[in-house]
């Protein structure tokens, strides 16, 4: 499957990717990153989070690490997640069909003084 042939991505496997795009998480991690990079207006549950992980896991997108920030100070039962280059070429594409559809937006004056 191709990266264009995922997009539209659903809003919580864009966030998750964007969340990853830094580095390996933890599900509470992401949880928490999503809600600050969308300024409060998504806040993940565990359901939406772990459902969209298997997804992902499955199609490729994400894998799970095994190597742990820091097992001094860490719970080990805490799984970590990062983005396979595959995911990484999804983010990407679908950062650029956004970037398109903000033109035509930008295009139409809808945003105002928004």
């Amino acid at each position: 499957m191709t990266s264009d042939e995922l997009l539209p991505l659903t809003p919580a496997v864009f966030h998750i990717l964007l969340a990853l795009s830094e580095g390996q998480k933890h599900g509470y991690a992401i949880m928490q990153e999503v809600t600050a990079i969308s300024a409060g207006q998504i806040k993940m549950g565990p359901g939406t989070l772990y459902g969209s992980i298997k997804r992902m896991l499955k199609l490729g997108l994400i894998d799970e690490s095994d190597e742990k920030i820091d097992p001094a100070l860490d719970d080990e039962r805490r799984r970590y997640y990062r983005l396979t280059s595959a995911g990484e070429r999804v983010l990407k594409a679908e950062a650029y069909r956004l970037s398109q559809l903000m033109r035509v937006i930008e295009s139409k004056h809808l945003l105002g003084d928004a």
